[in-house]
């Protein structure tokens, strides 16, 4: 069964990586914003984007973050992690800096996202990076087309579990 998830990514930084992993077939993402709709709606402001997110999340499964060099601590993309946990939804990350990018180019390893998002309540706080994983290549798969190989063979259970993850976590 596909799934139906919401990508998280840097934009500016990693459009060409992450649309290297959207083609794979056994998922159906979200309708990415071009980058003049997305830039549409920057110049909107905050609440436009807020909006666009909320909007987007609804009737996913689970959200998928591509961890790219910079996608650590910005705005939006701590907002979606938020919002997307809060919503019951399956989370997960895939570092996607290996796979190349239009010019052939990989990027440095950024941090892991999920290191800036904390949940829980003011007497029990806990970080998303003791909860949520982040799917990393192996010293063996470095190399672009052996990461994507590993993320096209996995990304499909990499999905579910985070959504059984998710559904059993506060049981």
């Amino acid at each position: 069964m596909k799934r139906s998830v919401f990508y998280s990514f840097h934009f500016k930084e990693d459009y060409w990586r992450t649309q290297q992993v959207r083609n794979i077939g056994s998922v159906e993402g979200n309708v990415l914003a071009t980058p003049n709709n997305w830039e549409t709606i920057q110049r909107q402001g905050d609440l436009a984007i807020k909006n666009w997110i909320d909007s987007n999340l609804q009737g996913k499964s689970c959200l998928i973050v591509l961890v790219g060099a910079n996608t650590a601590n910005r705005k939006w993309i701590n907002y979606e992690i938020q919002a997307a946990w809060n919503k019951g939804m399956g989370v997960l990350g895939i570092n996607i800096n290996f796979l190349k990018d239009r010019y052939g180019n990989q990027s440095p390893v950024g941090h892991n996202p999920f290191q800036y998002v904390n949940i829980g309540n003011p007497l029990y706080i806990q970080r998303m990076s003791n909860i949520v994983h982040l799917h990393e290549p192996n010293s063996y798969s470095t190399n672009s087309k052996l990461w994507y190989s590993q993320i096209y063979t996995n990304i499909a259970e990499w999905i579910e579990i985070a959504i059984i993850y998710r559904y059993n976590y506060n049981k």
